[in-house]
């Protein structure tokens, strides 16, 4: 018997037609992330088989705990012996060196025309490790093993118990996205959950030093470095926001800050976007969490961009956001006490209901155009990786 490790798909078995496009993705996600091991890859409509040498089999799998579009990862073994006696001889070696009290047998036939039903193999081969192991029982609801049993038309797979992937989609599957990432809580997260839909990432950070300082901007660098886990790596677009922000300071109602300061790192979003080939933009906003987000605020401020902007923790309450944020590690970093330009200049009493003329006025008071494209114009981008450990490249 040959050691193997089996992908199972989960959502991806729904998708039918196109199904061999998702997982040519997963494939190619699989082969990234592993490039520095040895590895083989290999699959069809209902598995995906990695073999890899059983000293780096611990480091593969946790690997492959980050990769989007797996259901399941499972240690299984494969044989090519694919009658009875031999599947008995098979299971008593693989259980030999096991400690359980109860166990219990599923057998799953694709192969079709395999003289016997999957419920007969079943009976069959708990009734020979009854027979050939002493103190255990079968316990159909809740066994502490699990014998798994596939059919297959030149092979047999055996395993075990499972390991639970991350599910979703394969990243790259739904094209791209920017992120606008502040560096707080939120905005990681819901870049985890646009990664989980197959969305691959590119960021975006608008700094306004001296407002805000350089371990700010190191913060969500630091967040970057976490989201490239699932993504591969993050292009992170890093905006210098200072002449915006300061013009806004100066010349505009101080309860419509948030308001027209939010509308220009739309456009420039928007634009950063479009430039990139992102189909979208994502960001951290929660319904009511603070005054930019009412309604009311969402609308005024989205209606400067054409681009669809998704909001993937729109509907989550704060402790359910924060819980996934430290399931995901960025919650740590995010906490860290170092403010970003969207909380440096918050006024006492922002608008929570502002109106889009209103918007139109305050923004007519300022060559915001001409600082935008500024703005554009002299931004840096770091490509960033899991791998960094705190060093980026400027590919800019």
């Amino acid at each position: 018997m040959d050691k193997v490790i089996i992908i199972k798909y989960g959502e991806l078995s729904t998708k039918k037609d196109n199904i061999n496009f998702f997982l040519q993705q997963l494939k190619k996600n699989i082969a990234n992330s592993l490039e520095n091991y040895e590895h083989n890859i290999s699959f069809d409509r209902g598995r995906m088989f990695i073999e890899t040498s059983a000293s780096n089999l611990d480091k593969v799998i946790n690997k492959l705990k980050n990769i989007f579009g797996i259901h399941e990862i499972i240690i299984g073994y494969r044989s090519k012996r694919l009658d009875i006696a031999s599947i008995k001889e098979d299971i008593l070696e693989l259980i030999r060196d096991l400690n359980f009290k109860t166990f219990k047998v599923e057998t799953k036939r694709s192969d079709k025309s395999y003289p016997l039903k999957s419920l007969e193999v079943s009976k069959i081969i708990g009734g020979h490790i009854l027979k050939n192991k002493d103190n255990i029982s079968v316990d159909v609801h809740h066994p502490e093993v699990l014998v798994h049993i596939e059919i297959r038309k030149e092979e047999i797979l055996y395993y075990f118990n499972s390991i639970k992937g991350l599910g979703g989609y394969p990243v790259g599957t739904q094209g791209k996205g920017l992120l606008m990432l502040s560096g707080g809580i939120d905005s990681p997260v819901a870049g985890y959950l646009g990664i989980k839909r197959g969305i691959k990432i590119e960021a975006i950070y608008f700094e306004s030093p001296p407002h805000t300082s350089e371990m700010a901007k190191e913060k969500v660098i630091k967040l970057c470095q976490v989201l490239a886990k699932y993504n591969s790596n993050i292009k992170l677009h890093i905006i210098n926001f200072t002449e915006i922000q300061e013009s806004i300071l100066k010349n505009i109602n101080y309860e419509y800050l948030i308001t027209i300061m939010r509308r220009m790192m739309y456009r420039i979003s928007a634009i950063i976007a479009h430039n990139n080939k992102c189909n979208i933009i994502l960001n951290g906003e929660s319904i009511g969490q603070v005054a930019s987000q009412t309604l009311t605020s969402m609308r005024v401020i989205n209606e400067v961009v054409k681009m669809p902007v998704i909001r993937p923790v729109a509907c989550f309450d704060k402790l359910e956001i924060i819980e996934l944020a430290q399931k995901i590690g960025t919650f740590a970093i995010s906490t860290l006490p170092y403010e970003d330009c969207c909380t440096v200049f918050v006024p006492d009493h922002p608008v929570i209901n502002p109106s889009s003329k209103k918007a139109l006025e305050y923004e007519a008071l300022i060559p915001y155009e001409d600082l935008i494209h500024q703005a554009i114009k002299n931004h840096v981008v770091l490509n960033i990786t899991a791998e960094d450990n705190n060093k980026y490249q400027d590919i800019l």
